[in-house]
């Protein structure tokens, strides 16, 4: 019986791609440095919108060095990485869409 109620997970992990999940938890830790950054300037709401403007328009390299800041108060290094993140047009157009104020 036990054995049976564990197929469906069995299903649902083969499904998994393990470089998505990688990417996932990349893409989560990035945010966890890119919000207490955003959010200084703005409140939590548009913050969170911000940021996930700001991750989308982020490269894969960008989401990696940003994940590597997790756990410390972000430097000027991260800082200015957010800010050349957040002046790209793909990010002016998202903070346009979702009525946000431009970082910079």
């Amino acid at each position: 019986m036990r054995v049976l109620a564990a197929l469906p997970v069995l299903f649902l992990l083969a499904a998994c791609d393990p470089a998505e999940v990688a990417d996932k938890a990349v893409r989560r830790t990035a945010e966890s440095v890119v919000f207490p950054v955003v959010n200084i300037d703005m409140p939590a709401d548009p913050a969170r919108q911000a940021t996930y403007c700001i991750l989308d328009a982020a490269s894969p390299d960008e989401l990696q060095l940003l994940a590597r800041d997790v756990g410390v108060e972000a430097g000027s290094s991260t800082k200015a990485t957010i800010r050349d993140i957040a002046l790209r047009p793909a990010a002016r157009a998202c903070f346009a869409a979702k009525s946000l104020p431009p970082i910079g």
